[in-house]
């Protein structure tokens, strides 16, 4: 390992990845700049979009950021669900005007073609969601300097993660906001998970990589804990969507604290795949009758989306949230860094009184 984790950021803060437009590279460049460690991603692009996005960051940081890069999927289980789903969404496709997307798109998000990039053009960071590479592919990375994580929800997956040779593994617990890292996605998943604290605790027990903790942290106070079980460092998603340079929708930005949106839930309603979101129209009737078919449901479901955040409709959008949303800062990404890191320092600090006395 040619970089130990806390050698590629001053404070224990990651910025998530959000796919779909949310993790521009002003963002992760202000995330980077500030002592934390931001990361673009390349989700739904193709490779080409990717390197644009890394040498516009590039450009505006020198300071170390990561790229994340989704796994190819495995064949649907049941094709013709999808057939069925699409018939109930044509309502939609109607009212939106629009036409429903190919479910036929693509599995594979272009992963070679980015894993190639990556390589001639080496990044400090890559992560990886929905699956593990190969030893191949991360023994690549890792001999042109780039640190690997891989995103596990349960300790078996974390301890592939480590098999694979992985330099650390993303700990997501259920309060995640947006899409769950699963390796595998079987239709019978029932949108249950570990909670982070549990999962970081088991993890600890059962690899010796490094661990980064994700899902529902909002303030420094959880960073201190997630620490305090055995991370070395935390990632936040639904912290960072608020932030003056996030790319999410502005409606998106204002659900996070409007008391309209009073909670969150795991739906396949957009994608096909377990992903926690607002509850909103969209999600509550459509969500019970989605197919476990990503990324087959979310080709289909992508234009309804788009067409929905042109109109201006929040009820047809998928508004990733984690648990802790309502908690959510409208401030420069910079800033809530600097925020978050004076929050761990009090939470320490506090703990180390309580300890004294």
């Amino acid at each position: 390992m040619s970089l130990a984790l806390t050698d590629l950021l001053p404070h224990p803060v990651v910025q998530a990845p959000m796919a779909g437009g949310v993790s521009v590279p002003r963002l992760a460049a202000a995330v980077s700049e500030a002592g934390g460690l931001g990361f673009l991603a390349a989700g739904y692009k193709t490779a080409d979009g990717m390197y644009q996005e890394i040498k516009q960051l590039r450009g505006l940081t020198g300071h170390p950021f990561g790229v994340n890069v989704f796994m190819p999927q495995p064949e649907t289980p049941d094709p013709a669900a999808v057939g069925v789903y699409a018939h109930q969404l044509a309502g939609e496709a109607s009212w939106y005007e629009t036409e429903l997307g190919d479910p036929d798109s693509g599995r594979d998000d272009g992963y070679d073609a980015k894993l190639a990039v990556l390589l001639d053009n080496p990044v400090p960071v890559v992560s990886f969601h929905f699956g593990v590479p190969t030893r191949e592919a991360l023994d690549s990375l890792r001999r042109v300097g780039t640190f690997t994580l891989v995103t596990a929800t349960t300790a078996e997956e974390a301890r592939a993660v480590e098999r694979a040779g992985a330099d650390a593994v993303i700990a997501q617990g259920v309060e995640a906001g947006g899409h769950q890292g699963t390796h595998r996605d079987l239709p019978e998943n029932d949108g249950s998970g570990i909670g982070l604290l549990s999962l970081v605790a088991e993890v600890r027990e059962t690899v010796g990589i490094p661990i980064v903790a994700a899902g529902g942290i909002m303030r420094g106070s959880q960073i201190a804990a997630v620490l305090a079980a055995g991370a070395s460092a935390a990632q936040l998603g639904t912290a960072f969507v608020a932030t003056h340079e996030s790319g999410a929708h502005a409606l998106h930005k204002q659900a996070l604290t409007d008391p309209l949106y009073v909670r969150t839930e795991l739906t396949r309603a957009f994608s096909g795949r377990p992903a926690r979101g607002l509850v909103n129209r969209f999600l509550r009737e459509h969500g019970p009758y989605a197919p476990a078919a990503y990324p087959d449901v979310h080709h289909l479901a992508a234009p309804l989306r788009r067409a929905a955040a042109k109109a201006g409709d929040a009820q047809g959008m998928a508004l990733w949230a984690g648990q802790g949303h309502r908690m959510a800062r409208e401030l420069p990404a910079g800033q809530l860094v600097e925020v978050l890191v004076a929050e761990l320092a009090a939470a320490r600090t506090a703990l180390s009184a309580g300890g004294a006395g």
